[in-house]
């Protein structure tokens, strides 16, 4: 057994779902502090010097030359959406780790800092909003705004950080700790078949497609199953069916969109009463970003449709909304120099590498998953694959890590306020 995989061995109970399969690790949960704990060991046995940031990122760092240079930094995440699969997240993770050590043992002396970040809360599937921890750092959500999320429960994002040992007072916005990134590269399962149709076993990510969720409250009437007459139903489930199918009618009209509907909640949920209220959330992506906007925009007018010819009230929010992200160009050469003639591809999953593309020159390896089955307990890395990613992201950090100051991975965008 490859390190790598020893290591991912080592969190295969954590958070393991009986009920859906695969992992359940929501953000600030018991199985993602599990998760945190075991990357801080791993870090520690490695010598790095971990620390927690006001936002909950974990940050591990190698600076055996105390340069004070901007600093090169890898990483993803660790938690998961409800009944995800096993690399999602913690690939890059682990993969960052095992590329310090195959750098150590070609004796390699970083001349800047290498660091390693492990982001909350990537996935949003407690509060809603993907990359949350990556937001709050470039400035991509208001941090009011952010507190003030709640989970299944209630619980807003301020009380489960406070007892996650944070300061709401001080989440928000970090250019400091921005400016000390000369460039951020994350390694990732695909999430698709590209390179199980390339015979590949990494690529370099070329783009990430824009994207956003919007939750839809639809307000009924709630009444007795066995009492109300058909016609004298004012059925909020019924509304939010016939909405379904129309927005996945609207998404195969137009070529290259997706749009998903995977979360739906009737109030009070029970077998024999008709809801009085249901919510869902609509998932919707176009590499287009002024078409996104089209297709929400249509998506709400039949969304608002629907519930009138039901008797029903509806109203859709955003919750977040990323725009199409192109990687940084001067980065992607970099990436090529390093690894040689490897495929570029675009993806249509969300990253935090996206969301800090506002602020930092971001780029992405892929390593290839042969089910192409994502956010799924099918998903899968081959042992011989996933040490061709580490491979490939130690020798990228290598050629990143060794460039002069003056290396431009192209232009420094400017952070989100």
């Amino acid at each position: 057994m490859s390190a790598l995989a020893g290591m991912l061995g080592e969190i295969a109970g954590v958070g393991a779902d009986a009920a859906r399969g695969g992992f359940s690790r929501a953000g600030y949960s018991h199985a993602d502090r599990e998760l945190r704990e075991w990357f801080t060991a791993h870090a520690a046995v490695r010598g790095l010097d971990v620390e927690r940031d006001a936002n909950g990122t974990l940050w591990a760092w190698w600076n055996p030359t105390g340069s004070t240079e901007p600093a090169i930094i890898t990483g993803s995440h660790l938690d998961s959406v409800p009944g995800g699969g096993g690399y999602d997240g913690p690939l890059g993770v682990a993969s960052a780790l095992v590329a310090v050590d195959l750098l150590r043992a070609r004796s390699f002396a970083p001349p800047r800092p290498i660091g390693i970040a492990v982001f909350p809360e990537e996935e949003g599937s407690r509060f809603g909003v993907a990359c949350l921890g990556s937001r709050l750092m470039s400035g991509a959500i208001d941090p009011s705004r952010a507190l003030a999320l709640t989970d299944r429960e209630g619980d807003t994002f301020a009380d489960i950080a406070r007892r996650d040992g944070l300061e709401p007072d001080r989440i928000g916005p970090d250019p400091r700790r921005l400016d000390a990134v000369a460039a951020f590269v994350e390694l990732h399962v695909e999430q698709g078949r590209g390179l199980v149709d390339l015979d590949r076993p990494v690529a370099i990510a070329s783009s990430i497609l824009g994207h956003g969720r919007w939750r839809v409250t639809i307000d009924g009437q709630g009444n007795h199953a066995g009492t109300t007459l058909m016609d004298d139903r004012r059925d909020p489930m019924v509304a939010a069916a016939r909405m379904i199918v129309e927005i996945r009618d609207l998404a195969r009209r137009t070529p290259d969109a997706r749009a998903t509907v995977g979360r739906i909640e009737p109030v009070p949920g029970g077998t024999n009463v008709i809801a009085s209220q249901v919510r869902f959330w609509i998932d919707i992506r176009h590499p287009d970003d002024l078409i996104t906007a089209a297709l929400v925009s249509e998506a709400r007018d039949l969304v608002l449709a629907a519930a009138r010819e039901e008797g029903c009230r509806a109203d859709v929010r955003e919750e977040s909304l990323s725009p199409t992200v192109d990687f940084d160009l001067g980065l992607r050469d970099a990436l090529q120099a390093s690894l040689g003639d490897v495929p570029e591809l675009g993806t249509g999953a969300g990253h935090d590498a996206g969301v800090l593309a506002s602020a930092v020159p971001t780029a992405m390896l892929f390593v290839r998953n042969p089910t192409g089955i994502s956010h799924s307990p099918e998903e899968l890395v081959e042992d011989t694959d996933a040490e061709h990613g580490a491979a490939a992201l130690a020798d990228v950090l290598q050629g990143l890590a060794s460039a002069g100051a003056e290396a431009a991975f192209g232009h420094r965008p400017m952070m989100a306020r």
